[in-house]
């Protein structure tokens, strides 16, 4: 029977929580509206939106508009207060200390990737953004997909066109509110002048495909990293997340290659992650040593990543492992012969099943 002395809070565990929930403080500051390409109408959502909340009764200012802009985004913008810009040199920059001393409850700032003038107080337009949320104000701003910097080769590859000024995507995982700007490609295309009769399979139609399928990802991924927040702040157990996250439980008479490609397809429909891993055991003969070192062979030609586990208790130590890592499938091999007594009793795989709530179990026979 474990003690009130066992069952005291983590100190690590608390000390995490402690800094999630200062994280999410400070990042209830920062909406994005993120656009996969020009012209889906970010500006004007982040606009639209302001207005919406001046409207509600909220102090909402312009800190930064692009210069030219449609008809449409020039109404909007003569429906709010705009801070100038400041002349520094031969270029324009975000003017901070006037906003900082305006003090708004939001600011509005479009082209969030913008480089600054040589001379300014910050290199990048996002800098500057970071000061007023510092300062407490909310800010509403816009990006466009090729503007981020870790995703900048990605898109290049796709439009064939490079980019100079980007934002570090840890810039849109402290947002605590990111809205996807979408449209389809073809609507896009009658935007951009084309006709709404285009063939779907022109260049350009599956050039943009990919581009919002790489929007729609990285968007995920960002309310998978908001969700771990949350549930870190508030003590909540992770189990689960926005993508698959498949475990494959190697054992040397598994019928590895089989369970690992199965779990491969699934984690590309998906857009999920692939983990392969085993349980390191003292008495393996060379036979099953040489056979777990084929099946981590096979795993790492598929691009799983593999990881050998330590512990006394199989079954507990692979649940260590998925609950950290929000594992939501876990696939395992099952030999129909195991003895009368496991059936009776209930072997590790009855275990496993028991333990893994929350998370699909799908067994191999071997």
């Amino acid at each position: 029977m474990r003690s009130d002395f066992d069952r005291r809070p983590d100190p690590e565990l608390l000390l995490r929580q402690l800094d999630a929930q200062e994280d999410q403080l400070q990042h209830e500051r920062l909406k994005v509206f993120l656009g996969y390409a020009s012209g889906v109408g970010k500006s004007f959502r982040m606009l639209d939106e302001g207005r919406r909340r001046r409207a509600r009764g909220q102090d909402v200012v312009i800190g930064a508009m692009q210069a030219n802009m449609p008809a449409e985004l020039a109404h909007l913008v003569q429906t709010l207060e705009v801070i100038p810009l400041k002349k520094i040199g031969d270029g324009e920059a975000m003017d901070v200390e006037a906003i900082l001393r305006r003090h708004p409850q939001v600011c509005l700032v479009d082209g969030v990737a913008h480089d600054n003038p040589p001379g300014s107080k910050n290199p990048k337009r996002w800098q500057d953004v970071e000061e007023l949320l510092v300062a407490g104000i909310i800010v509403i701003t816009s990006l466009n997909l090729q503007h981020i910097e870790e995703r900048r080769e990605e898109v290049e590859r796709i439009t064939g066109k490079r980019v100079t000024e980007t934002v570090p995507e840890r810039f849109l995982y402290a947002a605590n509110e990111i809205v996807l700007v979408d449209v389809p490609p073809e609507l896009l295309l009658e935007r951009a002048g084309q006709p709404s009769t285009a063939d779907p399979s022109s260049a350009d139609t599956p050039r943009l495909s990919a581009l919002r399928e790489i929007a729609l990802l990285l968007a995920a991924e960002v309310v998978d990293k908001q969700l771990e927040g949350y549930l870190l702040a508030h003590g909540i157990e992770q189990l689960w997340g926005t993508h698959e996250r498949i475990l494959v439980c190697l054992t040397p008479g598994s019928n590895a290659p089989a369970m690992i490609a199965s779990g491969r397809r699934n984690a590309d429909r998906f857009h999920g992650e692939l983990f392969a891993v085993y349980v390191r055991h003292d008495r393996l003969t060379e036979k099953d040593e040489a056979a777990l070192q084929a099946h981590l062979a096979v795993a790492r030609l598929l691009e799983a990543q593999t990881e050998a586990l330590d512990g006394d208790d199989p079954v507990e130590t692979l649940m260590d492992f998925a609950r950290a890592h929000r594992i939501t499938q876990i696939f395992v091999g099952h030999s129909s012969r195991d003895h009368w007594w496991y059936r009776f009793l209930g072997g590790p795989l009855d275990r496993l099943i028991r333990a893994a709530e929350g998370i699909d179990v799908r067994v191999f026979p071997h």
